[in-house]
């Protein structure tokens, strides 16, 4: 069941001063955004944080290549924001600017943030009224932002793997043990991206074989990747848009969705797991590892995931999000596939749902 009280979500506990601090927070927001990722990218953080003693305004001027006010109004913005706190004349990195520093997750959040969605984001209320990734524009012409993963601007399509990549890649570690102990001889990887589940399989696994099943571009992506592995005896590539009327294929004992169905719309799922039943072998497992916001451990990994969600809106489609799991749970149900099991916790914070296709299918 969803349980946002875990979260503090089902009251309002704020005093009226700590609501309008927090109000005033969120109508400067991209101001604290861009100062903390200038304090970044100028090497004020990197600085600061060898620094044990902290630093003078004129220190971090000489080593950061700053003039006194550039310096002044960051500094002082990081101070409001605890980024950064202040000893008589010496600045210290805060846990804040430790965190932005060191913690990889908070980085690629970050970089994500910055170099995927910031623009994109202004057009949010168009997106919200029409159904569409009004903000896609920014990176050229498409209805979702999938074909336009290789063409994205260097910066763009690192941040977007990034992100993509570092969500899944604890996952998989933690995955793979509970989806072999199923015996796969075939897997089928839909939505596979740049192969790297389907690689992990076959370095799992000597004997498996692996279809990877994605959009044609992002085909082309895997095939290269795979390629360079010397895995195309083993991994093999079917080109298809499961939104179409194309024919699945239907050998494999194991199929495999990781952070795909979040990509579409509630009725989009409904459909494509129709379609995957339908495919599937009688004695067939659907495996499905998603993030779902109420069932991250943390307030920090729900908030992120809701935040996460305007991404699906403005960029990607329009129309898809970061599910909750009482909600994608009855998706899977509507489509007759039954959950054998489910595994919270898995890497930052998957979830992994073991399924198969409702017994009065098959009888």
């Amino acid at each position: 069941m969803t349980d946002s009280s875990r979260y503090g979500y089902d009251a309002d506990s704020l005093t009226a001063l700590e609501a309008i601090t927090e109000a005033q927070k969120i109508a400067f927001a991209p101001m604290v955004f861009q100062a903390a990722s200038s304090l970044c990218e100028l090497g004020v953080l990197d600085f600061l944080s060898g620094c044990r003693q902290g630093a003078t305004q004129d220190e971090i001027c000489a080593q950061c290549s700053l003039d006194r006010y550039a310096a002044g109004v960051l500094l002082d913005l990081a101070l409001s924001a605890r980024i950064l706190y202040r000893q008589g004349e010496q600045y210290h990195l805060g846990k804040i600017g430790h965190f932005l520093t060191h913690d990889p997750m908070t980085r690629v959040n970050l970089h994500f943030t910055r170099d995927v969605c910031y623009q994109g984001l202004a057009e949010l209320t168009t997106s919200l009224r029409e159904g569409r990734p009004a903000g896609l524009s920014g990176f050229g012409e498409g209805k979702t932002i999938y074909p336009l993963l290789g063409r994205l601007p260097q910066k763009a399509r690192d941040s977007w793997f990034g992100f993509d990549h570092f969500y899944s890649d604890g996952a998989f570690k933690a995955a793979l043990p509970r989806v072999f102990a199923l015996g796969p001889k075939h897997v089928y990887d839909v939505g596979g991206n740049t192969g790297k589940w389907a690689l992990r399989c076959c370095e799992y696994d000597s004997d498996v074989q692996v279809t990877i099943l994605d959009l044609p571009e992002q085909i082309a992506l895997a095939r290269d990747n795979v390629a360079a592995h010397g895995m195309a005896g083993r991994i093999h590539l079917h080109a298809v848009d499961l939104l179409c009327d194309a024919t699945l294929p239907g050998e494999a004992d194991v199929w495999w969705m990781s952070q795909f169905l979040d990509c579409f719309s509630e009725a989009q799922i409904v459909a494509i797991l129709c379609k995957t039943a339908a495919a599937m072998q009688p004695q067939a497992r659907l495996c499905i590892m998603e993030l779902f916001w109420d069932r991250q451990p943390y307030e920090a990994g729900a908030f992120s995931l809701n935040a996460s969600s305007l991404y699906f809106t403005c960029l990607a489609n329009g129309t898809s999000r970061f599910y909750g799991a009482e909600q994608f749970v009855a998706l899977v149900q509507q489509a007759g596939l039954e959950i054998e099991s489910q595994v919270d916790g898995l890497g930052v914070g998957h979830t992994l749902l073991v399924c198969r296709k409702a017994a009065s299918d098959f009888e």
